[in-house]
């Protein structure tokens, strides 16, 4: 079963390609994906991995957690199921 990564730190000039390129050293990626600002299209510094299997997704947490990549050092963690985040700002003016 595929396991998802969140990968936080990336450089904004780092790619999907280049992304799923690098997590390729610790098994098969299934996705690689970095998040973009909807208005601007410009990358917001993270973005998801998701490696074919659980082992192959804990082995490139230990290898690549806290290891520089294009200039940045990474924070790669299993990634929470949607909606499992902390709180949002409200959008609601009183």
């Amino acid at each position: 079963m595929a396991s998802k990564l969140y990968v936080g730190g990336l450089s904004y000039s780092t790619t999907s390609e280049s992304l799923r390129a690098y997590f390729a050293q610790c098994g098969t990626v299934e996705s690689a994906a970095v998040i973009t600002d909807r208005m601007s299209g410009e990358s917001r510094g993270f973005g998801f991995v998701e490696m074919s299997t659980q082992a192959e997704a804990q082995e490139a947490i230990k290898k690549l957690h806290d290891q520089p990549f294009e200039g940045r050092k990474l924070t790669v963690n299993v990634a929470k199921a949607p909606g499992s985040g902390g709180p949002r700002r409200s959008t609601v003016r009183w």
